[in-house]
């Protein structure tokens, strides 16, 4: 059985004698033909040692060459983008339409990295006192590394390493061992844009892998993106080993229905936001908040429409959405739907056992649509992470966004309405990091940035875009004289002005 390595100094690595293995999964037929390796804390040091030998080198790159290196890369995943589809729908079952969208969202950011050579213009002042010059420049950090989920294997590491290498450092990547192949695939095609041995590293692994990073006095700083209990283990021992870091966490996000939305429109948004890519996504619309009549009329259409989507494998393009990622994660799924129901809720589609001809060993879970949740219930407050969407009705707007703004996690939320006071009021007041109007799935584009609030993020800056230069750079301010050779100048005790 093929066991997949590790991609460090240039190099393929295969699996050490030291290291474990771990099953890697179709989850459309429920089988494996395949292992990830598992890496030692040898092998992760030797991909901290590589990436410390490339960074000064990389370093003093001009910044116009390192922009090159990436228009290049963006050429080739452009060229590749079928064959990495492929391998995220064989690990991951995202239908390929899906993951063809995931792949040009990931592209997006590469594509930002171009303009790297303006993003990390300084600034300057002249004579700030008498002769002196002043100026600050965004320096790399050395260093730095990116730890990375199951659900967006391409487009979540290219948030990461395109921005970090772009900026001058050296990047080691640990991405979800459960989905390898692509991240290794796209790994090499950035070394084939001409990028030197050492700067790109990536060690599969699990949490002994992710402890030598987090504890490695060589790394600098450290990118996450995964559930809130990890992102905040993630985030207290890098800061308690003196790193910088982002942790982005779970969500558990909602849509406020308005009585004057149009319902037909919200209800075609919620199915893609609530059931694309099975809802394995920190950006799913899990909850719809029905408020006054709305209700009745969203639960009627909802229902109406549910039974039409279609599960299967990743490679019909026909399908809406496909498998989630494990056995153990499809009855997690299964279990909070069994506990909505307990607990009094209507299931009012349920999903809990579809039939996929051919795939009967996959790890399906139907489009659930549960009615009647109340915030109580353990369905409501934690993140289900699947194909589940849930409807709280309410009698109010502000009843819907106190709803909101209580829970816990606070990555997006979005509103469904005509009025555009209403609208203006949500966005303003509501206490989430992504918001949107009319938008279910409010993902900033790449020149934005990414980040929820609350507990869905640990950490001051979001995730590319913009926050990704003053996040993988250290700002250096420089004052500077020249005085004449033949001017004597007396002792100064007093602080310069």
């Amino acid at each position: 059985m093929t066991v997949i390595g590790h991609f460090i100094g240039g190099k393929q690595i295969d699996a050490q004698s030291d290291e474990r293995s771990q099953p890697v999964f179709n989850p459309a037929t429920g089988t494996s033909c395949k292992q990830v390796a598992l890496a030692s804390k040898q092998t992760v040091e030797q991909a901290i040692e590589a990436a410390e030998a490339a960074f000064p080198a990389w370093r003093n790159t001009p910044v116009g060459k390192r922009a090159a290196v990436m228009f290049r890369f963006k050429a080739l995943l452009e060229k590749n983008a079928d064959k990495i589809c492929q391998m995220i729908g064989e690990e991951h079952g995202k239908i390929s339409h899906d993951a063809a969208g995931e792949l040009k969202r990931g592209i997006e950011n590469v594509e930002y990295a171009c303009g790297i050579a303006e993003l990390l213009k300084g600034e300057h002042s002249n004579n700030v006192g008498p002769n002196i010059d002043s100026w600050s420049e965004f320096q790399p950090l050395g260093v730095v590394t990116g730890i990375t989920p199951f659900n967006f294997p391409a487009m979540v590491p290219l948030w990461m390493y395109p921005m970090a290498i772009a900026c001058g450092n050296s990047f080691v990547l640990k991405p979800s061992e459960r989905v390898p192949s692509s991240t290794l695939f796209i790994a090499q095609l950035l070394q084939e844009a001409g990028l030197p041995d050492g700067v790109m590293n990536v060690v599969n692994g699990d949490k002994e892998a992710v402890d030598v990073l987090l504890n490695d006095v060589r790394v600098k700083a450290v990118s996450f993106v995964g559930s809130t209990s990890i992102a905040e283990y993630i985030y207290t021992t890098a800061n308690a080993n003196g790193k910088r870091c982002q942790a982005l966490g779970g969500a558990k996000n909602h849509a406020i229905v308005m009585p004057d939305a149009d319902i037909d429109i919200a209800v075609n948004q919620l199915l893609g936001a609530a059931f694309g890519s099975s809802g394995e996504r920190c950006m799913a619309l899990s909850v719809a908040v029905a408020v006054g009549d709305a209700a009745d009329a969203l639960i009627e259409r909802l229902s109406a429409t549910m039974p039409s989507l279609r599960v299967g494998a990743y490679s019909d393009s026909n399908n809406d959405f496909g498998p989630v990622i494990t056995r153990q994660h499809q009855q997690k799924v299964v279990g909070y739907i069994d506990s909505a129901e307990h607990d009094g809720a209507k299931i009012v589609v349920d999903g809990r056992n579809p039939q996929i001809d051919g795939f009967e060993q996959g790890f399906f879970v139907g489009a659930t649509l549960i009615d009647a949740v109340t915030t109580e219930m353990l369905s409501y407050r934690e993140e289900i992470f699947g194909p589940v969407l849930q409807v709280v009705r309410v009698n109010t707007m502000d009843e819907a966004m106190q709803m909101i703004n209580d829970h816990e996690y606070g990555n997006g939320t979005c509103i469904f309405t005509r009025d555009g006071e209403a609208a203006r009021y949500f966005s303003d007041n509501i206490q989430v990091g992504m918001v949107g109007i009319n938008v279910p799935l409010p993902v900033p584009v790449s020149y934005h940035s990414f980040g929820g609030w609350k507990r869905s993020l640990f950490g001051d800056l979001h995730a590319y875009g913009p926050d990704a230069v003053r996040f993988y750079t250290k700002r250096k301010t420089i004052t500077q004289r020249w005085p004449s050779s033949g001017v004597r100048e007396g002792v100064q005790f007093s602080f310069p002005s």
